[in-house]
Protein backbone atom coordinates (compact mmCIF):
# COMPACT_ATOMS: atom_id res chain seq x y z
CA UNK A 1 0.00 0.00 0.00
CA UNK A 2 1.32 3.48 -0.68
CA UNK A 3 1.95 6.17 1.42
CA UNK A 4 -0.86 7.89 -0.83
CA UNK A 5 -3.09 4.98 0.30
CA UNK A 6 -2.29 4.62 4.30
CA UNK A 7 -3.46 8.51 5.10
CA UNK A 8 -6.83 10.54 5.63
CA UNK A 9 -7.07 13.40 3.79
CA UNK A 10 -10.26 15.03 5.03
CA UNK A 11 -11.23 15.69 9.14
CA UNK A 12 -14.52 17.09 10.11
CA UNK A 13 -16.23 17.62 13.22
CA UNK A 14 -20.17 17.15 13.56
CA UNK A 15 -21.82 20.10 13.92
CA UNK A 16 -24.10 18.24 16.08
CA UNK A 17 -21.60 17.19 18.47
CA UNK A 18 -20.07 20.50 18.73
CA UNK A 19 -21.59 23.91 20.02
CA UNK A 20 -19.81 27.21 20.96
CA UNK A 21 -16.40 27.34 21.70
CA UNK A 22 -13.09 29.84 23.34
CA UNK A 23 -11.11 30.62 20.95
CA UNK A 24 -8.28 28.76 22.41
CA UNK A 25 -9.99 25.44 21.81
CA UNK A 26 -11.08 26.57 18.39
CA UNK A 27 -6.94 27.56 17.73
CA UNK A 28 -6.45 24.05 19.07
CA UNK A 29 -8.90 22.67 16.54
CA UNK A 30 -8.17 24.69 13.62
CA UNK A 31 -4.40 23.45 14.19
CA UNK A 32 -4.81 19.36 14.77
CA UNK A 33 -6.56 19.35 12.06
CA UNK A 34 -4.45 21.22 9.71
CA UNK A 35 -1.75 19.47 10.52
CA UNK A 36 -3.19 16.08 10.64
CA UNK A 37 -4.49 16.27 7.10
CA UNK A 38 -0.86 17.78 6.31
CA UNK A 39 1.06 14.45 7.97
CA UNK A 40 -0.51 11.22 8.95
CA UNK A 41 -0.47 7.57 9.08
CA UNK A 42 -3.71 6.16 9.10
CA UNK A 43 -4.77 2.67 7.72
CA UNK A 44 -8.23 0.90 8.12
CA UNK A 45 -7.58 -3.02 8.92
CA UNK A 46 -9.26 -4.24 5.94
CA UNK A 47 -10.14 -1.25 3.26
CA UNK A 48 -7.42 0.99 0.89
CA UNK A 49 -7.36 4.77 1.88
CA UNK A 50 -6.89 7.38 1.40
CA UNK A 51 -9.96 8.18 3.94
CA UNK A 52 -12.35 10.85 4.85
CA UNK A 53 -13.11 11.14 8.81
CA UNK A 54 -15.99 12.42 10.53
CA UNK A 55 -15.55 12.82 14.01
CA UNK A 56 -18.76 12.82 16.50
CA UNK A 57 -20.30 11.90 19.77
CA UNK A 58 -23.38 10.23 20.33
CA UNK A 59 -24.68 8.20 23.24
CA UNK A 60 -21.69 9.19 25.33
CA UNK A 61 -19.71 7.52 22.55
CA UNK A 62 -16.94 8.56 20.09
CA UNK A 63 -17.97 7.99 16.88
CA UNK A 64 -15.36 7.38 13.74
CA UNK A 65 -17.22 8.07 10.26
CA UNK A 66 -14.41 6.40 7.67
CA UNK A 67 -14.98 6.59 4.31
CA UNK A 68 -13.27 6.15 0.96
CA UNK A 69 -11.65 8.97 -0.89
CA UNK A 70 -14.81 9.50 -3.13
CA UNK A 71 -17.19 9.36 -0.11
CA UNK A 72 -18.67 5.38 0.14
CA UNK A 73 -19.30 4.57 3.95
CA UNK A 74 -16.35 2.11 5.01
CA UNK A 75 -17.40 1.55 8.28
CA UNK A 76 -18.00 3.21 11.49
CA UNK A 77 -16.73 2.52 15.03
CA UNK A 78 -18.15 3.71 18.22
CA UNK A 79 -15.90 3.94 21.32
CA UNK A 80 -17.13 4.05 24.40
CA UNK A 81 -15.66 7.46 25.99
CA UNK A 82 -15.39 5.94 29.61
CA UNK A 83 -11.52 5.36 29.29
CA UNK A 84 -11.14 8.77 27.95
CA UNK A 85 -13.08 10.31 30.40
CA UNK A 86 -10.44 11.62 33.53
CA UNK A 87 -7.44 11.98 30.80
CA UNK A 88 -9.76 14.39 28.53
CA UNK A 89 -10.85 16.54 32.54
CA UNK A 90 -7.55 16.52 33.45
CA UNK A 91 -5.98 17.82 29.96
CA UNK A 92 -8.46 20.26 29.82
CA UNK A 93 -7.61 21.78 33.16
CA UNK A 94 -3.98 22.01 32.82
CA UNK A 95 -5.03 23.39 29.16
CA UNK A 96 -6.83 26.13 30.84
CA UNK A 97 -3.72 26.11 33.19
CA UNK A 98 -0.73 26.63 30.13
CA UNK A 99 -3.25 29.41 28.53
CA UNK A 100 -3.50 31.41 31.62
CA UNK A 101 0.37 31.08 32.78
CA UNK A 102 1.68 32.12 28.79
CA UNK A 103 -0.21 35.60 29.53
CA UNK A 104 1.82 36.57 33.11
CA UNK A 105 3.67 33.21 33.75
CA UNK A 106 7.69 33.01 34.68
CA UNK A 107 9.16 30.88 31.40
CA UNK A 108 9.95 28.46 33.92
CA UNK A 109 6.18 27.87 35.41
CA UNK A 110 4.86 27.73 31.52
CA UNK A 111 7.37 24.64 30.69
CA UNK A 112 6.65 22.79 33.64
CA UNK A 113 3.12 23.36 32.89
CA UNK A 114 3.79 22.00 29.03
CA UNK A 115 5.38 19.53 30.11
CA UNK A 116 3.09 18.09 32.13
CA UNK A 117 0.65 19.02 29.65
CA UNK A 118 2.77 16.68 26.79
CA UNK A 119 2.34 13.67 29.44
CA UNK A 120 -1.34 13.84 29.70
CA UNK A 121 -1.54 14.30 25.67
CA UNK A 122 0.70 11.35 25.00
CA UNK A 123 -1.70 9.33 27.57
CA UNK A 124 -3.92 10.17 25.69
CA UNK A 125 -3.07 9.17 22.82
CA UNK A 126 -2.21 5.84 23.53
CA UNK A 127 -5.23 5.40 25.34
CA UNK A 128 -6.74 5.72 21.74
CA UNK A 129 -4.09 3.67 19.72
CA UNK A 130 -4.93 0.80 22.12
CA UNK A 131 -8.68 1.33 21.45
CA UNK A 132 -8.46 1.62 17.70
CA UNK A 133 -6.01 -1.27 18.05
CA UNK A 134 -7.19 -4.32 15.32
CA UNK A 135 -9.03 -1.58 13.55
CA UNK A 136 -6.86 1.19 12.71
CA UNK A 137 -3.45 1.24 12.53
CA UNK A 138 -2.17 4.67 13.27
CA UNK A 139 1.22 6.09 13.99
CA UNK A 140 1.47 7.89 17.73
CA UNK A 141 1.88 11.72 16.00
CA UNK A 142 -1.40 11.23 14.02
CA UNK A 143 -2.72 9.70 17.64
CA UNK A 144 -1.70 12.89 19.01
CA UNK A 145 -4.19 15.05 16.87
CA UNK A 146 -7.04 12.54 16.86
CA UNK A 147 -6.83 13.30 20.82
CA UNK A 148 -7.17 16.57 20.26
CA UNK A 149 -9.96 16.66 18.36
CA UNK A 150 -11.69 14.59 21.11
CA UNK A 151 -10.77 17.00 23.54
CA UNK A 152 -12.33 19.40 21.34
CA UNK A 153 -15.45 17.27 21.18
CA UNK A 154 -15.23 16.21 24.78
CA UNK A 155 -15.34 20.01 25.85
CA UNK A 156 -18.35 21.36 23.79
CA UNK A 157 -20.22 17.79 23.32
Amino acid sequence: MSDQQRRLIAVTLDDTSIGRASPDIEHERTVAIYDLIEENSFVLAKHAGPYRLTLSLADRRLIFDIKSDGGEPLVTYALSLTPFRTIVRDYYLICESYHQAIRTASPSRIEAIDMGRRALHNEGSEILKERLKGKVELDIDTARRLFTLICVLHWRG
